[in-house]
């Protein structure tokens, strides 16, 4: 049964479960409800409707059984750190992070379901049906690089909460096709879920505030390599935002369109570098990736038809 505590920091007045669902994102409400969760509140025990406020100290432990479609699975990760608390991992292009409709196996949670069943065999525990993939963050299907997720609740709760925070700094880098009119800046603008396809997102006074900063590393007469620092984490928001800007992700099939100098080029989106204090260490630790083969290979065609201009 997962346990945890947290010292509320945030300057509010709300009721328990919406605290836990929409601050903490540990649970949602019907998940609250079906996992039996029971909360300690300043050393009592107290209903779900109860206020919390600023400097409370919560006590949560809940069944958190393993969802049946989680199967553990020999998938091989290319591992950057690991450690009893959390594990960064370059995830490869084409790998989804999470189980979902079409995508039962073969994702990042099957993996790390198995890694961490070796791990606890090897020491004799058993997980008893209590272990959920500590996902952290997610990265999209064609989106490679660098992830991290936690090994017990704990951890993903400290991990999550620099996230919300924005205390987390990513550097992502992307080929675009065309080039921004400055060399650097920021888009900021408002993303929701478009009306006329569910499963993509659009640029909307009815959205949520999101922010990416970019820079141009190279150009080149009808591409730009671009490094990308989002300040906050929408769904699909680098693509939104470089399709916003009029400079779309090579390979993007979703917010793109079809490449004739590049037709079977994959999508160009790497998470490079991940800033982030580790459960139990008090300083940042930096993570990096280098840059995956098929942006060196776009990169080496290019300079050689045109030559790149700094």
């Amino acid at each position: 049964m997962p346990c945890i505590s947290y010292i509320v920091k945030e300057n509010l007045s709300l009721r328990l479960d919406r605290f836990i669902s929409e601050n903490l994102k540990l649970l949602t409400r019907s998940q609250i409800k079906t996992r039996n969760l029971k909360a300690v509140l300043n050393g009592k025990e107290v209903k779900l409707s109860h206020f919390v406020k600023q400097g409370d100290i919560l006590e949560l432990n809940w069944d958190d059984l393993i969802p049946s479609y989680i199967i553990p699975q020999d998938i091989p990760l290319e591992v950057i750190y690991e450690d009893e608390r959390c594990i960064v991992i370059n995830k490869e292009q084409g790998m989804v992070v999470h189980p979902g409709a079409g995508n039962r196996q073969g994702t990042l949670a099957n993996a790390l379901f198995f890694r961490k069943q070796i791990k606890n065999e090897l020491i004799n525990i058993s997980l008893n049906n209590d272990y959920r993939p500590g996902i952290v963050h997610r990265l999209d299907k064609e989106t490679s690089g660098v992830i991290i997720a936690a090994w017990d609740e704990q951890a993903l709760l400290f991990l999550c909460e620099q996230f919300k925070t924005r205390k987390v700094k990513k550097n992502y880098i992307a080929i675009v096709c065309g080039s921004p009119k400055e060399r650097k800046g920021c888009i900021e603008t408002f993303i929701a879920r478009d009306p006329k396809n569910r499963k993509r997102f659009t640029v909307s006074p009815n959205g949520k505030r999101a922010i990416t900063f970019y820079k141009v590393i190279k150009k080149w007469q009808d591409y730009s390599l671009l490094l990308l620092r989002p300040k906050t984490g929408r769904t699909h928001q680098l693509r939104v935002h470089l399709r916003h800007l009029g400079t779309p992700i090579l390979g993007d099939a979703v917010y793109g369109f079809k490449d004739t100098q590049f037709p079977e080029a994959a999508m160009m989106l790497h998470s490079k570098r991940l800033e982030i204090i580790l459960p139990g260490q008090a300083e940042k630790s930096v993570f990096k990736t280098d840059v995956p083969m098929r942006f060196l290979s776009v990169i080496e065609k290019l300079n050689k038809k045109e030559g790149a201009h700094g």
